[in-house]
Parts: C-alpha cells; structure tokens; sequence
C-alpha cells in the first residue's frame, strides 16, 4: 500500500534539531513521503536531507513578530502543499495554529508533537505571549487526536489539564553502535551541551569551578545568555577552567560527548516546562556511557531510581554541583558503564520510534 505525505512543520531553522531529524528519517525509511518546513529565523545553515525540506524566510526583527509572521506564511505553504493524501505534523504549539486550519478545512489527520509545554515556559512566564499561548493551547488541544510528547510526566500534565491522552515517544538518541573507548582526560571534563539559556544551572555549574581542580568546564551550544555567561568566567578569572565550544552540528557534537568524563543536567524549576521536562542531553549522555549529574526533578530522578547513571544533586549550591562532579570522577566512569549499558538498550530512539510509527499508522486509516 502506498503511503501517505506527511509534511513536517516546525518554527526551527532545522540545522540542529535532533528530534525533527530521527522523526523524519524513521518516517522516510518506512515509506512515508517526507517535506519537511521549517524558516530561516537564527540563520539557515546548508543541509543535506534525503527528503525534500523548505525554510520560510522571515523579514521580522523580534522574535515575538516572527512567530505571527510564520504562522501566517506556514498557513499559506500548508493551504498549496495539502491534500486529502496528506498527513499534516505540527511540532509545538507555534506552529499547530495554521495546521489546525487546515486539517479542519480539508478533513485531513494531524499529529500534533509537544516537545515541551511551550505555554509555561521560562522565557515567557508573566507575559502577555503568556496569556495569547495559553488561550491557543485551551482552544485547539483539547481538540487533538493524536498528540506525541516527549515526557511521562508532560503526558500526565496534559491529561490532566485537557483530557487528552498524548503517547509518550522521548526525545533519546539512536544507539551508538561502536565501543566506547573511555579516555584518559588530563585535566577531566566536565560537559555541558544544550541551549544556553536561563534556569539551565550553567552559571552554578561556572561558579562550582572554584571547587574543582584538574577539570575543565566545556559548554557545547549557543543561546541568549551565552554573552552573560562569557563575562561570569572573565569576572570570575575562571578563563583556563571554562571553554565554550560555540553551536556544533549534531555528529560533531557526539564526538565531544563520548569524551567527557562527566555530563550535565542540572535544570531548576523554571515553570512547569521545565520541571517535568526530561532533557535530550540526559539521554544523549546515557547513549555515550558518560555519567552525568542531574537536578532533582521527576524525570531525572525516575531514570536514576531505575539505572544507576549518576549522581543527583543536593541543591543548585557551586558547592554541592562541585561535591556531585567530584563524587563521579572519584568512583571513575568505568564503574558507571554497566548500569549505562544497561539504560542505553532501554532509553534509545529505536525503542521509542516504534511507538511514532503505531500513530502515524493510526493516522493513516
């Protein structure tokens, strides 16, 4: 039987963004035919895909206009792209609107993926965008019926919240299908890939520098506080313990990762968003065999109360991210191996691409 199109669309510029990425090749591979929108707002880098995939351009100078601007041309490239043959596939609620309308418009099946709860936000907490993302949400998710989401506890917030039933398909790498070679470090590192953005704990995990000796702090990504952040480790004289390492392309920034000594995720309780949040960089970790240190929150602790792939910080003190970093490179990444090897045949996305594939099948009757 032939299948469907599905035409992907997401208010991203593409380049780095691995969920996106796994979600379209696992599709393409099993047949669907694959386009793939997203705009060229933080710059549109060269790409190469085996799927046809388009960037809007966007002539807006804040973000906040950029979104309206989107939504709009997105609604337009949807309405000349669509067909009863189609299966539309919104990521995140800024840019479900115009595929809402037109799924509606042309009877057509939309799955609607949640990488996060984009309404409780940290960046938007207390803002009018706030109210605007809110009333959106209330209106079309409750609406829905096939919702993905990246966490067990973002599926139980929007069980909660809106009746709904989201499946759960977390955003884990694929697995690494070579041997971890671990690697003699002088001084150790210490990582941190990701956004950098605020309630990341990466300005603790600077000041906890202090604390450590013979390690190196590397910040592997890009974002708004990046600047803020460069100046803490001027102001601190910490300049030989930290390195940013800038944005990396996903491959690139595997390599970095299989050569930490220790990871990081170490998120503070930003807003709902976050704190039922279960980050990429925990799994990408778990996948590289690199123990890591975490914040307390639910999903981080469920993980650790299954595997055990770290340490659990006692507070967001530099003294106790210091005594957490020190107590991995004390016991040695090699004693963690086993319990990560372990994690690493569960938490990986060929378990979870499954489950993306039983609801675009859904979709498809």
């Amino acid at each position: 039987m032939k299948r469907k199109k599905i035409i992907i669309s997401a208010f991203s510029n593409l380049y780095t963004d691995q969920r996106i990425e796994k979600v379209c090749s696992t599709l393409f591979e099993n047949g669907y035919r694959i386009e793939l929108i997203g705009n060229d707002w933080g710059g549109a880098a060269k790409m190469s895909c085996p799927y046809p995939f388009s960037r809007i351009q966007l002539t807006s100078k804040s973000l906040k206009t950029a979104y309206f601007e989107f939504n709009w041309k997105l609604y337009h490239e949807l309405k000349k792209k669509a067909d009863q043959d189609t299966i539309l596939h919104a990521n995140d609620l800024d840019a479900l609107l115009p595929n809402y309308i037109i799924a509606k418009k042309l009877n057509i099946p939309l799955v609607f993926d949640s990488h996060e709860i984009f309404s409780e936000m940290p960046a938007i907490q207390g803002k009018l965008s706030q109210k605007l993302w809110r009333y959106l949400e209330k209106k079309i998710i409750p609406d829905i019926k096939f919702m993905i989401t990246a966490s067990g506890s973002y599926a139980e917030w929007f069980k909660n919240k809106y009746g709904i039933h989201p499946v759960v398909v977390q955003n884990a790498p694929r697995k690494i299908n070579f041997i971890i070679e671990i690697p003699e470090n002088n001084p150790k590192i210490f990582l941190y890939q990701g956004v950098i953005n605020p309630f990341r704990g990466i300005d603790k995990a600077i000041l906890a520098m202090h604390h450590l000796e013979n390690v190196i702090f590397k910040i592997a990504g890009d974002g708004p506080r990046k600047k803020e952040y460069e100046e803490l480790v001027s102001q601190e004289n910490l300049q030989n313990k930290v390195e940013f390492l800038g944005k990396l392309k996903p491959e690139d920034l595997r390599k970095i990762t299989v050569t930490a000594d220790v990871g990081m995720s170490i998120e503070e309780n930003g807003g709902d968003s976050y704190l039922y949040s279960l980050p990429n960089k925990v799994l990408d970790c778990i996948q590289a065999k690199v123990p890591l240190i975490m914040s307390g929150l639910p999903e981080m602790r469920k993980i650790k109360n299954q595997f055990d792939v770290g340490e659990i910080i006692k507070n967001h003190q530099p003294e106790s991210i210091a005594e957490a970093v020190n107590l991995i490179l004390n016991r040695g990444r090699e004693s963690y191996q086993e319990e990560l090897n372990k994690a690493s045949e569960v938490l990986c996305w060929e378990k979870e691409e499954l489950k993306l594939l039983d609801i675009f099948q859904k979709a498809s009757q």
